[in-house]
Protein backbone atom coordinates (compact mmCIF):
# COMPACT_ATOMS: atom_id res chain seq x y z
CA UNK A 1 0.00 0.00 0.00
CA UNK A 2 1.51 3.27 -1.21
CA UNK A 3 1.38 6.48 0.67
CA UNK A 4 0.65 9.91 -0.66
CA UNK A 5 0.83 13.74 0.91
CA UNK A 6 -0.70 16.39 -1.12
CA UNK A 7 1.18 18.91 0.74
CA UNK A 8 4.54 20.06 0.28
CA UNK A 9 7.24 20.05 3.40
CA UNK A 10 9.42 23.29 3.13
CA UNK A 11 10.45 25.45 6.03
CA UNK A 12 8.46 29.47 5.89
CA UNK A 13 10.89 32.08 6.32
CA UNK A 14 9.88 34.20 9.47
CA UNK A 15 7.86 36.98 9.29
CA UNK A 16 9.09 40.42 8.91
CA UNK A 17 9.95 41.47 12.61
CA UNK A 18 9.74 38.00 13.71
CA UNK A 19 13.24 36.44 15.02
CA UNK A 20 14.32 33.47 13.97
CA UNK A 21 15.78 30.80 16.73
CA UNK A 22 19.35 31.32 15.91
CA UNK A 23 18.81 35.34 16.29
CA UNK A 24 16.72 34.83 19.79
CA UNK A 25 19.21 32.65 21.11
CA UNK A 26 22.23 35.36 20.84
CA UNK A 27 19.66 37.92 21.47
CA UNK A 28 19.20 35.66 24.86
CA UNK A 29 22.75 34.71 25.21
CA UNK A 30 23.90 38.47 25.43
CA UNK A 31 20.89 39.19 28.16
CA UNK A 32 22.67 36.67 29.85
CA UNK A 33 26.01 37.80 29.46
CA UNK A 34 24.68 41.25 30.76
CA UNK A 35 23.25 39.82 33.90
CA UNK A 36 26.29 38.16 34.82
CA UNK A 37 27.90 40.59 34.45
CA UNK A 38 25.84 42.91 36.69
CA UNK A 39 26.02 39.79 39.69
CA UNK A 40 29.84 39.59 38.99
CA UNK A 41 29.81 43.35 40.05
CA UNK A 42 28.11 42.98 42.91
CA UNK A 43 29.74 39.84 44.20
CA UNK A 44 33.23 41.60 44.20
CA UNK A 45 32.15 44.73 45.97
CA UNK A 46 30.26 42.33 48.82
CA UNK A 47 33.40 40.29 48.57
CA UNK A 48 35.16 44.01 49.02
CA UNK A 49 33.07 44.64 52.25
CA UNK A 50 33.44 41.39 53.73
CA UNK A 51 37.57 41.66 53.45
CA UNK A 52 37.06 45.31 55.08
CA UNK A 53 35.23 42.91 58.12
CA UNK A 54 38.41 40.62 58.23
CA UNK A 55 36.61 37.88 57.01
CA UNK A 56 39.15 37.07 53.83
CA UNK A 57 38.29 33.15 53.68
CA UNK A 58 34.40 34.20 52.89
CA UNK A 59 35.82 36.90 50.49
CA UNK A 60 37.73 34.42 49.08
CA UNK A 61 34.91 32.15 48.01
CA UNK A 62 32.81 35.03 46.51
CA UNK A 63 35.32 36.29 44.87
CA UNK A 64 35.78 32.67 43.41
CA UNK A 65 32.19 32.92 42.44
CA UNK A 66 32.83 35.81 40.40
CA UNK A 67 35.51 34.22 38.64
CA UNK A 68 33.46 30.97 37.87
CA UNK A 69 30.53 33.58 37.01
CA UNK A 70 32.73 35.26 34.53
CA UNK A 71 34.42 31.64 32.75
CA UNK A 72 30.49 31.05 32.60
CA UNK A 73 30.08 34.02 30.09
CA UNK A 74 33.15 33.18 28.36
CA UNK A 75 31.24 29.89 27.20
CA UNK A 76 27.67 31.99 26.64
CA UNK A 77 30.22 34.41 24.49
CA UNK A 78 31.47 31.12 22.45
CA UNK A 79 28.37 30.02 22.13
CA UNK A 80 26.96 33.00 20.64
CA UNK A 81 29.98 33.34 18.12
CA UNK A 82 29.10 29.66 16.57
CA UNK A 83 25.28 30.37 16.12
CA UNK A 84 26.45 34.04 14.46
CA UNK A 85 28.52 31.51 12.36
CA UNK A 86 25.02 29.59 11.43
CA UNK A 87 23.13 32.56 10.51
Amino acid sequence: MSHHHDHEHHHHAPAEGELTVLAKAVKMIEHWIRHNEDHSKTYGEWADKLKKENLPAAAALIDEIAATQNSINEKFQQAADIIRENF
